[in-house]
């Protein structure tokens, strides 16, 4: 379990950004994040800012403007239910190329937009930049409960041999014939559903079992030396104090 678990949103690089401890990057994405929201609407200029903080910190991380863009297809919920609030919005209302559209929900729309869009880049920085388990590592050392790391490092653990041991279901039934054309095959989905989650509760006892015959008493063993100096924390905060000094400024200048 001490292995590295890497994911398609990992970029594996050397870089000052991929080199900093994991828990001053969570720490700098969440105040990042809370400026952001912070900052009023109606500030444009502050959201180009952060916009450009963030390009500087992909620029130092080596992570490709195409990369990000693929990645931030998971919006694309948001931005829907965005694009929709000002066609539904009520209130005062005016044209836009032949639509009436409510003026109200296009301040909503575009601020679900800018700060949603914000934060998921923020985010994808973060997991280029960071190996998974690491950061769940990181997360430990800002004090989150043990266990629910450990269940967060077996869930990413194991969540590609689940899907592998769903893959091999599928197969199989497709083997014999097997369609879901309609509902009257919903009864072997479910059994199939059934026997996926006995097979991976029996995989857990097995793993579990394991582990205790080799000494777990309640905590991993760590291989990896996480601790943050005050020069990973002073480089850690230029983002967030940034964005800080960038929200103080959107309330303080009309």
């Amino acid at each position: 379990m001490s292995a590295g678990h890497h994911h398609q949103l990992y970029r594996a690089g050397d870089t000052p950004v991929h080199r900093l401890p994991p828990q001053c990057k969570l720490v700098a994405v969440a105040a990042f994040a809370v400026a952001v929201v912070a900052t009023p609407r109606e500030r444009f200029w502050a959201f180009g800012v952060y916009a450009l903080l963030l390009a500087a910190v992909a620029v130092a991380a080596r992570v490709p403007a195409g990369f990000i863009l693929r990645r931030m297809v998971i919006e694309v919920p948001f931005v829907l239910f965005a694009v929709a609030i000002p066609i539904i919005g009520t209130g005062e209302r005016a044209e836009v190329l032949g639509m009436s559209l409510s003026v109200p929900g296009m301040w909503a729309a575009w601020n679900i937009l800018a700060k949603a869009s914000l934060g998921v880049v923020a985010s994808i920085l973060l997991a280029a930049t960071t190996e998974p388990r690491t950061m769940l590592l990181g997360a430990e050392r800002l004090r989150l409960p043990r266990l629910l790391v450990q269940i967060a490092a077996f869930m990413l653990r194991y969540m590609d041999v689940i899907l592998d041991q769903m893959r091999r279901m599928r197969i199989a039934r497709e083997s014999r014939a097997f369609v879901a054309r309609d509902i009257r095959q919903a009864p072997v989905l479910a059994r199939s559903a059934g026997a996926l989650f006995i097979r991976s509760y029996e995989r857990g006892e097995r793993v579990h079992l394991a582990m205790l015959s080799r000494g777990y008493a309640g905590e991993m063993p760590v291989i990896r030396d996480l601790s943050a100096s005050g020069r990973d924390w002073g480089m850690a905060v230029i983002l967030p104090c940034l964005a800080a000094a960038t929200a103080v400024l959107s309330w303080s200048i009309a």
